[in-house]
């Protein structure tokens, strides 16, 4: 009888740490934990992943507001209104504008090196759009970039935002990432003008199926189209 062949998978190109319901705060404390680690491997490559995959929901829902001169403009509620819905309104250091995050919406932080990937700013941000209409055909939407004069970042399902982004780079290495409306409550976006887009709609993905996806399938889709993309950028560097 033949011996039986072993087939090794190949190594993972993102560790994916999946953190539940967590706190804007808690998180990026966490981010920039994994962002001094990533940095770290710089010193051995080819015993490391590209980098760390958090997913997560933020709880409490959270406005984030960027160091853009306009941004902070663009949060329309008072003070006790966004108490009233129970949403935290804070700082960010990542590009964009203003967003919001809550249960129910997918937060996905790659904190990978670009250095390594061969990846300009543009090009990254290029990479999640692709992955998220990658995720988003799996899990029966179909979606896209924008289609304006001015393409605005992030995905677009008939012409409702979707998901948006906003990233940081230090080093080279990333944090923070994309934001994914899967069963998001989206009157909350009626506190701010998302993005800075006044009269651009939002969407998620229960409102546009008719029902919610499971959140662990976002979550799959999500990471394992990052995964392929970031390992066929290895691979062409190879």
């Amino acid at each position: 009888m033949a011996a039986k062949k072993t087939i090794s998978a190949p190594p993972a190109v993102l560790r994916v740490e999946d953190l539940g319901r967590v706190s804007y705060d808690d998180a990026y404390a966490l981010q920039a934990e994994r962002r001094d680690e990533v940095l770290g491997w710089r010193d051995s490559p080819a015993e490391r992943p590209a980098g760390v995959l958090l997913l997560l929901e933020h709880d409490p829902p959270v406005v984030t507001v960027s160091r853009r001169p306009t941004a902070a403009g663009h949060v329309v509620a008072t003070p006790a209104q966004l108490a009233a819905a129970g949403v935290t309104l804070r700082a960010t250091d990542r590009g964009g504008d203003v967003t919001y995050h809550g249960p129910g919406q997918l937060v996905a932080y790659p904190i990978v090196d670009l250095n390594r990937l061969g990846l300009n700013l543009h090009a990254y941000m290029r990479l999640l759009e692709d992955a998220v209409i990658a995720a988003c055909a799996r899990l029966g939407v179909s979606a896209s970039r924008d289609g304006g004069e001015k393409p605005a970042t992030g995905v677009w399902a008939g012409g409702r935002k979707i998901a948006a982004m906003g990233v940081r780079v230090r080093k080279w290495v990333t944090m923070h990432g994309l934001a994914l409306n899967v069963s998001t409550d989206l009157s909350h976006f009626d506190l701010i003008v998302p993005c800075g887009l006044a009269g651009r709609e939002v969407t998620s993905l229960e409102r546009e199926l008719g029902s919610p996806p499971a959140m662990d399938d976002a979550k799959r889709a999500v990471a394992s189209e990052l995964e392929r993309l970031l390992r066929a950028r290895l691979a062409g560097r190879a």
